[in-house]
């Protein structure tokens, strides 16, 4: 098995960050987990947040973030804000078609990550992009997903989410094998087409063949585990996931 720490995407338990982050965390860091991924900052500064993870023996394994903030008016923001935070990976949550409709908009985009990626490196971050859905089916002829991997820099991290691919009727695992050495950070995401709220464990997902790819690839250097349904309250369904993750042997 992969000897790779794993982090939790706090939209998994959005409602009880509001609610309480410093209480939430806590909690995450007595069930095992080993870092977070940010989907929003709770109106708390860097240094703030920064803190709340140091207390609790967290990570900040990365973030999601919004395009706009790699735009070159908001690039030097970012970057003060993420190196203060300790936060390597900026990962887009989804470009959809309505934004990148073509082959060539994805192309281009992805150059423009890679200028982006040269410009955070330095700074030890990263850029990224989480796919949702849609990217596996063709589009002029090719997924936009392989269009954005064969036009970026492998210093662009491509963050496969497995449950959205297998939601968007992908090969996940064809997919995975393809672009592994450039998952940083991989999505684990359980998708069932039995059971919409399966939990990681629980569904279609062949997660020892995941592993196995990742180990085999060499390149992964965090598994973020998201939980968007809720059989069980949030907190205790993520707390399911790492329990299955950790009988797997991870």
């Amino acid at each position: 098995m992969v000897d790779t720490p794993i982090a939790v995407q706090l939209y998994s338990v959005r409602e009880d960050c509001a609610r309480d982050l410093p209480g939430t965390l806590s909690a995450l860091a007595k069930m095992g987990y080993e870092g977070v991924e940010f989907a929003g900052y709770y109106d708390r500064s860097a240094a703030e947040l920064k803190k709340l993870l140091d207390d609790n023996g967290l990570k900040a394994e990365g973030a999601h973030v919004g395009h706009e903030v790699f735009s070159d008016e908001e690039l030097p923001r970012t970057i003060e804000f993420h190196r203060e935070l300790g936060c390597k990976y900026l990962v887009i949550a989804h470009m959809p078609l309505e934004i990148l409709p073509s082959r060539q908009h994805w192309a281009d985009f992805a150059k423009r990550m890679t200028e982006v990626a040269e410009k955070l490196k330095p700074h030890g971050l990263l850029p990224g992009l989480h796919n949702g859905w849609t990217e596996f089916a063709p589009l002029d002829g090719e997924a936009p997903w392989d269009t954005f991997g064969a036009n970026s820099s492998d210093d662009v991290v491509m963050q496969l989410d497995l449950g959205n691919c297998l939601r968007g009727g992908a090969d996940a695992m064809g997919f995975l094998r393809k672009w592994a050495h450039r998952g940083r950070s991989i999505h684990l995401k359980e998708h069932s087409a039995a059971n919409p709220q399966a939990l990681v464990g629980e569904g279609d997902v062949p997660w020892r063949e995941v592993f196995e790819v990742c180990a085999a690839a060499g390149n992964t250097e965090w598994f973020v585990v998201e939980q968007e349904v809720y059989p069980y309250p949030p907190l205790e369904s993520v707390e399911r996931c790492l329990r299955f993750l950790r009988n797997l042997g991870q």
